[in-house]
């Protein structure tokens, strides 16, 4: 089962289908479609993203802002296993 390239044409087509069908699901309007619901769901949603002002500022501070806290964690555990090195080895010398 391999994954299928669409247009930007059909993805544009087709999310905006999902916008002129009142009270449509993403299931009902993908099914028309002929593609999987969370693929349209993907669609809409960076439509959406895209068409907000300044959404590009927005998601590059997001994703920094999720890396830097992955880098603060990182560093935090290091810390923590270094101090514990520091009490484990403090308490075996007799100097």
């Amino acid at each position: 089962m391999g994954t299928r390239k669409y247009s930007p044409d059909f993805r544009a087509d087709a999310v905006a289908l999902y916008h002129a069908s009142p009270g449509g699901t993403y299931a009902s309007v993908a099914k028309e479609v002929g593609v999987s619901h969370k693929t349209l769901r993907i669609w809409v949603r960076k439509t959406e993203q895209a068409a907000r002002p300044g959404a590009g500022k927005a998601a590059a501070a997001e994703t920094e802002n999720r890396q830097l806290r992955a880098r603060v964690k990182e560093l935090e555990l290091e810390r923590e296993i270094l101090r514990k090195a520091a009490k484990f080895f403090a308490g075996e010398t007799s100097w």
